[in-house]
């Protein structure tokens, strides 16, 4: 019997940009760069070890999902060039309930298919007992997917960057 449920969350959009545009957004992520993403859930974003073009760097985010403060740090786990950045939390036990996250491009004639995934591992004991809770915290990091999806958009789409 499995103990642990997959859970995967997805948000596609389409951007009127190049896979290189896109994945140079995440190569240059910085507070700044972060802060202007989301503005009203993104806090702060250093990288502490390595850069974002390198595999096994480790970056330390901070942002509100369902009203409250998270605060993670991240490790690259794989890179392929204006492709695809696959990430994971640094702490070990964290990634047994949240193994990756992925950004994927995909090149569609003159736009992009941007398509970010997370990975979630949720017990199905936790899941039975919590369903409420589990539920309205799936539906608001669904909600902030979106949001960080119709924002690349505008930021990556706008003339003047």
């Amino acid at each position: 019997m499995k103990l642990l449920e997959d859970i995967i969350l997805k948000d596609v959009i389409e951007i009127r940009t190049s896979p290189e545009k896109i994945y140079n957004f995440f190569l240059n992520l910085n507070e700044e760069n972060y802060r202007k993403w989301v503005p009203e859930d993104h806090v702060t974003l250093r990288w502490i070890k390595g850069s974002p073009s390198e595999k096994g760097s480790i970056v330390y985010g901070e942002e509100y999902f369902h009203g409250k403060l998270h605060k993670v740090k991240f490790r690259i786990k794989n890179l392929i060039p204006n492709k695809k950045i696959e990430f994971s939390p640094s702490f070990w036990l964290l990634r047994i309930y949240f193994p990756k996250n992925t950004f994927t491009i995909e090149q569609k004639g003159d736009t992009c298919i941007f398509t970010a995934t997370i990975h979630l591992r949720i017990g199905k004991v936790a899941k039975f007992f919590a369903k409420n809770h589990i539920k309205g915290g799936l539906e608001s990091v669904r909600l902030h997917m979106k949001k960080e999806g119709e924002d690349l958009k505008k930021i990556l789409e706008d003339k003047n960057l």
